[in-house]
């Protein structure tokens, strides 16, 4: 299956350092919304440093955007821009995956692996757009709709509520 927002580069085309921008169509916007659960997607743009080292790709830059998301207590519309930095390195795909955990430094890039002789920078955009989402986007006045609903707060239904409700009963 190909990817909804796909932008493929070649390993042997890249060169040194290439600098790209990524738009992503109006199609392409909408079958990534119907992806990644979104009421809809009105912008998605990338602009991308690659360098290559070898078999490794090393992908720096900033996605910019703006999206539709449904708010978690009422499914109203919650729009949100996105404004991110971020930092890949492409690798290739490993033959053995080691089972042991791997310690990573604040310095070490998010490895994306790829097959064959191609990244797809696309996919990438796509998915570091997916991580910048708010994962409980909430419309205004949403609290006052879940206390409607009898949903109680952090607040009332924490652990310290519960320690609350024993000191009220001495």
């Amino acid at each position: 299956m190909t990817p909804e927002f796909s932008r493929t580069f070649r390993l042997d085309e890249l060169g040194g350092a290439r600098a790209v921008s990524l738009t992503a169509d109006e199609g392409e916007r909408a079958a990534l919304a119907a992806r990644f659960g979104l009421i809809g997607i009105e912008r998605l743009e990338a602009t991308v440093q690659l360098a290559r080292d070898g078999d490794k790709v090393t992908a720096t830059g900033r996605i910019e955007g703006e999206v539709t998301q449904a708010c978690v207590a009422s499914g109203e519309p919650v729009p949100a821009g996105i404004a991110e930095d971020f930092a890949l390195r492409f690798v290739p795909t490993a033959a053995e995956l080691d089972a042991d955990e791997i310690e990573l430094a604040e310095s070490d890039l998010d490895e994306i692996d790829y097959e064959g002789s191609s990244i797809d920078l696309g996919e990438a955009v796509a998915q570091t757009m997916a991580l910048a989402l708010n994962p409980f986007p909430r419309a205004p006045g949403a609290e006052e709709k879940l206390r409607a609903a009898g949903v109680l707060g952090e607040e009332e239904a924490g652990p310290f509520a519960a320690l609350k409700a024993l000191k009220d009963k001495l």
